[in-house]
């Protein structure tokens, strides 16, 4: 699979998953109708899989020269720990606007939704790796 094929694969099983996990948390915690939060999920996840495009472009190219191959625990959760503060600074705006509530409220929703996100960035890496191999990046020569 080429690296872009593999990147928009990842991105888009990524979202799917998290669509279904985060518009009826917010509708839960903010009391607010399904059919807004599906849409804020929707939303979110865009923005998502458009950073998680650019952040794994990068994060590949820079594992590309690193002298260690392979995706090492240390590995993934610097992956994880990237992925999830870049996309923190993206949503909060937005979860704040849409949610009508402050930055610092919507930023506490959003530590709340990372707890989650971070477990399931690093095992769904771990999983799409085993299911689908690791990117040539990752590879020993």
């Amino acid at each position: 699979m080429t690296p872009t094929t593999r990147r928009v694969l990842q991105a888009v099983l990524y979202e799917a998953g998290a669509i279904a996990f985060v518009g009826p948390v917010l509708g839960f915690a903010f009391g607010k109708p399904a059919s807004s939060t599906f849409l804020l999920a929707v939303v979110l996840s865009t923005i998502a899989l458009c950073w998680n495009y650019v952040f794994n472009a990068l994060f590949e190219r820079w594992e590309s020269r690193q002298v260690a191959k392979g995706r090492s625990l240390a590995r993934r959760v610097a992956h994880g720990t990237g992925f999830e503060g870049g996309l923190t600074i993206l949503l909060v705006p937005v979860m704040a606007w849409w949610l009508e509530t402050s930055l610092l409220t919507a930023f506490v929703a959003n530590l709340g939704l990372l707890a989650f996100f971070f477990v399931y960035a690093i095992a769904y890496t771990w999983l799409f790796d085993r299911v689908f191999g690791l990117p040539e990046s990752a590879r020993s020569p």
